[in-house]
C-alpha cells in the first residue's frame, strides 16, 4: 500500500481522453521521411528479399510510388540511386542525366511543392571499390572525396531537390557541399547531414538493396564505432559549425541514447533514420508469428520520437502512415 494514498497515477490512464490529454509524445505522418530507390534501366519494379515489400523502382514507376507516399499524408522522400555502371571515381553520381537527377526531376514537373525531395550524397553505390569515398593509395581519400560530394550535390539541385543528405562520413563533408552549393547559386537547398552514422551492422539488408557493399576492407576508417558516445558529439558539434541545417543520427533503436544527448546539446533539428536492419529484424519476426507487427512498428516509431527525434527516415514510414491513418 503506498504511503501517499491519494496520490494515484492511475487516474490518469483510466480512459482514453483522459489518456489522449496526458499523452507527452505525439507521432504523426508528417514525421516520416520515406526512402525510395530508383535504378537506372530497370524495366519494372524489383522486389528486395532482405526487405519485405520494399522495392526498385525504375524511373517510370516512381510517380506512381510517390504519389502513393502523398496520398498518405507523408511529407517528404529520400532518393537512392542505383546506376547502371560504376567507376573508381562514381561519375554516375554527378552526371547530370543521371538516375538521381533524372528522378528529382521528373517528380518536381509532376508533384511541384506536394513532396519535399531530399537525396542521398554518397559514393558507395556509384564506385567500383563500394566505399563511400574515393579510393588513392588503397585507402579512402577525404579531401578528393569531399570535393566530388559537392559536385553530386550541386547536380542533384540544379534537377531541383529540396534536401541533400550527404552520408559518407568525410570530415569537411558539410562545409564543402555548402560552399560548393552557394557558389552555384543554391543557397535555399539545405543539407541534412548524416551527422553521427556508426559503423553498424544493422545496414546489411540496405547494402543488398543498395548492391553497395564494399568490396575490400570495411567502413571501420570513416564511420563511428558504436561504443563512442562522445566522438559522435564531436562529430554532431563539426556538422553544426560547418553550417548543417538538419542532423542525422543513424542508425536509430540501438543509439536513442546518441538521439537524446543530441537534443540536450544542441539547438537544431534531428533527424533519424531507421535503417534497414532494424526493418528487417520485425518483418522477420512478424512473419514467424512472433510478435505483433502493427504495434511494435508503433513502438519502435514513438521512442525514436520520444528520445527527441523531430523526423524519421523509415522504411516503415508507408506502414507507420497506414497505422497512423486508421
Amino acid at each position: 500500500m503506498s504511503t501517499f494514498p491519494n496520490r494515484r497515477l492511475r487516474r490518469l490512464r483510466k480512459s482514453e481522453k483522459i489518456r489522449e490529454l496526458v499523452q507527452e509524445t505525439r507521432l504523426s505522418t508528417k514525421d516520416f521521411i520515406c526512402p525510395v530507390f530508383v535504378q537506372e534501366d530497370l524495366k519494372k519494379s524489383v522486389k528486395i528479399d532482405s526487405m519485405p515489400d520494399i522495392e526498385r523502382f525504375p524511373l517510370d514507376g516512381i510517380n506512381d510510388e510517390v504519389d502513393r507516399i502523398i496520398d498518405l499524408g507523408i511529407p517528404a522522400i529520400m532518393l537512392f540511386g542505383l546506376p547502371s555502371s560504376k567507376d573508381d571515381v562514381g561519375s554516375a553520381a554527378f552526371d547530370e542525366n543521371g538516375i538521381v537527377q533524372k528522378a528529382i526531376t521528373q517528380i518536381r514537373k509532376n508533384f511541384g511543392d506536394k513532396i519535399a525531395i531530399m537525396a542521398d550524397v554518397c559514393l558507395c553505390q556509384y564506385t567500383k571499390s563500394g566505399h563511400c569515398g574515393i579510393i588513392k593509395d588503397n585507402k579512402i581519400d577525404n579531401d578528393s572525396s569531399i570535393e566530388t560530394l559537392a559536385k553530386i550535390a550541386v547536380s542533384q539541385a540544379k534537377a531541383g531537390v529540396d534536401v541533400v543528405s550527404p552520408s559518407a562520413m568525410m570530415d569537411g563533408q558539410v562545409i564543402t557541399i555548402r560552399r560548393g552549393l552557394d557558389d552555384a547559386g543554391f543557397s535555399d537547398v539545405a543539407i541534412m547531414s548524416h551527422s553521427a552514422k556508426h559503423r553498424s551492422s544493422f545496414y546489411s539488408p540496405f547494402r543488398d538493396a543498395a548492391e553497395c557493399a564494399p568490396q575490400f576492407g570495411d567502413r571501420k576508417t570513416y564511420q563511428i564505432p558504436f561504443s563512442n558516445a562522445r566522438e559522435a558529439m564531436r562529430e554532431v558539434e563539426m556538422d553544426v559549425n560547418e553550417g548543417v541545417d538538419i542532423v542525422m543520427i543513424k542508425p536509430a533503436l540501438a543509439y536513442l541514447d546518441i538521439i537524446a544527448e543530441t537534443k540536450k546539446r544542441f539547438n537544431v533539428p534531428i533527424s533519424a533514420y531507421s535503417v534497414s536492419g532494424e526493418y528487417a529484424l520485425v518483418k522477420g519476426a512478424a512473419k514467424q508469428g512472433w510478435i505483433q507487427e502493427n504495434d511494435v512498428i508503433t513502438e519502435i516509431l514513438y521512442s525514436i520520437k520520444r528520445a527527441g527525434a523531430d523526423m524519421i527516415v523509415t522504411y516503415f514510414a508507408k506502414s507507420g502512415a497506414k497505422i497512423l491513418n486508421e
